[in-house]
Formats: structure tokens, C-alpha cells, sequence
């Protein structure tokens, strides 16, 4: 079981043990820079390719320090209701029709009573900023290249000072900053005023040694020769020209397929079959289906006994 600590880490070292707990593979330079994140109270801005970890860092870190985790998954077309707050319109407008039932004629109670907390809809940037149980959240701002530049220079703002002003109550400032992860596959440029407000890092495809240690630690259940397979044959996809090369969770996924096929090693047939699980694009499927995935098998096969 991973263990939990209200307490950051000390050393880079510790981080490294921190992330190992929870079962994540990370290198020396990510958990210099997560420590670096935590001791100095920046945000840790996260770029890389779909699916190869930068969420699961959030998760890990959550977990490892007893803390809520408080997701704001961004999309196109996000704005401050959805991300920071909004009123409970039905309820303001059932306690106005009350207030006139009973004959209260006090307008400026009236507003008081419907522009008060407990018609207020707290969404992610407020529940962050609140700090939940007095232990300030792990605040994961994920895919924020799917919003647009508006909602980024709000986003800027908020993490400058870590407050938020509602105008019907006022400012709202976290007693102690949330640990902010921000994660963007780079589907378009951030601006540098916020890259600037970051501690920032790349997370790449693991290497072939990396990778195995993960499926090994995720796929328990997943046989020896078949894990080293799995992994040689992805690495060899990411060296082609795909649409969408396979990420870190889709070997996971590939792995865990298999495993529950009870197979203990490659063959083309079971390659073909299970396709859908490693690659996500009919066109990518196509290229490798057939010849070019026996060829590809074969040649992982060779490469793998020429390693022992």
C-alpha cells in the first residue's frame, strides 16, 4: 500500500521514493522539478503527447500527500461559470417568490439573502482556492490548450495572487496556494506570460527500459516475454510515421488486454486482432495490419533474441 504523508518531501531523493511508491516511473530531472515545485510554491507546468503521465503525476501526488485532488479539465469554450463559480439561479428566484409570499418588502435584505453562500455554486477554481478541510488541494488544470486565450489570461490572473473576486461578496484569497499541476499536449502554443508563472517540463515517450518497469508494475498479471514484447513492438510503432504514435496508457491498456486473453507472447493474429486497444486511428490500423505487422513482429522477435 502507498503510503501517505501530510508532509512535502525533503529531497529530490525523497520525491523519487514519493513517485516510486505510487507506482510511477519518473526520472531524475521530473522529480528535481516537482520538488523544486512544491518547496518553492509554483506551479508545475507539464507538456507532452496524449497519454504518456502528465495526469497521473497529480493523481500520484494527491494520494502521497493526503490531499484532495480538485480537477478542472479544460475544453473549448470554458468560461468563469463552469471553471470558478455561479449562482443557483432556481433557488435565488424560489426564495424571491417566498420573500414576496410573506410580504417582505426589504430590498436590500432580500438581495443579501439570495446573493449569499448558500446559493453559490462552487466550481473547480474556487473549491481550489478554499482549501477543502483546511489542507490545500493538489490542483490539476488539465489539457489547458483546449481553452482558448481569454480564459488563459483569466486563469493568469488567478494564479498570481491566488484569490478571485465575486462581486456580490467580495474577494476570495486561499489562506495557503494550492499545489497547481497544468498539463497541455500542445495542440497550441501557451503564452509565456503564464509558461513564465510555471516551473516547467517535458514529458517524453520512456525509454524502452522505462517503459517495461511500468507495464511491470501496472500489469502485474502480464507474463515476462510477453511485457518485454509489448514494449519493443510500441517502441517500434513510435518510430513510424502514425497519426497518434501509442502513449504510455496505451501499452498499459495493450498489455492488460492481453493479459486477460491469456497470452504469454506475440503472434500476428492476436496483433491484428487486438489492435483497437494500441492504436486509435483507422488509417494508423490499417498500415499495420497484414503484412507490415508480421514484418514488425518478426523483427521485434529478432531484436529481443539477439538481446539475450
Amino acid at each position: 500500500m502507498m503510503p501517505v504523508t501530510n508532509q512535502l518531501p525533503a529531497s529530490i531523493d525523497a520525491t523519487l521514493e514519493m513517485l516510486s511508491d505510487g507506482d510511477y516511473v519518473a526520472g531524475r530531472a521530473l522529480a528535481t522539478v516537482l520538488f523544486l515545485s512544491l518547496k518553492m510554491q509554483r506551479p508545475l507546468f507539464l507538456e507532452g503527447e496524449a497519454g504518456v503521465g502528465k495526469t497521473e503525476i497529480a493523481k500520484v501526488l494527491a494520494k502521497a500527500l493526503d490531499r484532495p485532488l480538485i480537477r478542472l479539465q479544460c475544453y473549448e469554450g470554458l468560461d468563469v461559470s463552469s471553471a470558478v463559480y455561479e449562482w443557483n439561479y432556481p433557488a435565488q428566484m424560489l426564495e424571491i417568490r417566498l420573500a414576496e409570499a410573506t410580504g417582505e418588502d426589504d430590498r436590500s435584505a432580500i438581495e443579501r439573502s439570495i446573493f449569499s453562500e448558500k446559493h453559490l455554486i462552487r466550481r473547480p477554481v474556487l473549491q481550489a482556492l478554499e482549501a477543502p478541510g483546511g489542507r490545500a488541494p493538489v490542483f490539476l488544470i488539465d489539457e489547458l490548450d483546449r481553452t482558448d486565450e481569454a480564459f488563459e489570461a483569466f486563469l493568469l490572473e488567478i494564479l498570481s495572487d491566488y484569490q478571485v473576486t465575486i462581486p456580490e461578496l467580495g474577494t476570495i484569497k486561499a489562506e495557503e496556494p494550492p499545489i497547481v499541476i497544468i498539463t497541455t499536449n500542445r495542440t497550441r502554443e501557451i503564452h509565456d506570460a503564464l509558461k513564465r508563472r510555471c516551473l516547467y517540463h517535458w514529458v517524453d515517450y520512456p525509454a524502452a527500459d522505462v517503459e517495461l518497469e511500468i507495464v511491470r508494475r501496472k500489469v502485474p498479471g502480464c507474463h515476462n516475454e510477453l511485457s518485454r514484447q509489448v514494449v519493443a513492438y510500441v517502441q517500434k510503432l513510435r518510430q513510424m510515421d502514425l497519426f497518434k504514435s501509442p502513449g504510455v496508457a496505451e501499452t498499459i491498456d495493450w498489455a492488460t488486454a492481453l493479459t486477460e486473453l491469456d497470452r504469454l507472447a506475440l503472434d500476428p493474429e492476436t496483433v491484428s486482432d487486438t489492435l483497437g486497444t494500441l492504436l486509435k486511428y483507422q488509417d494508423d490500423i490499417a498500415r499495420i495490419e497484414g503484412s507490415a505487422g508480421r514484418e514488425l513482429l518478426a523483427e521485434v522477435k529478432a531484436d529481443l533474441a539477439a538481446a539475450v
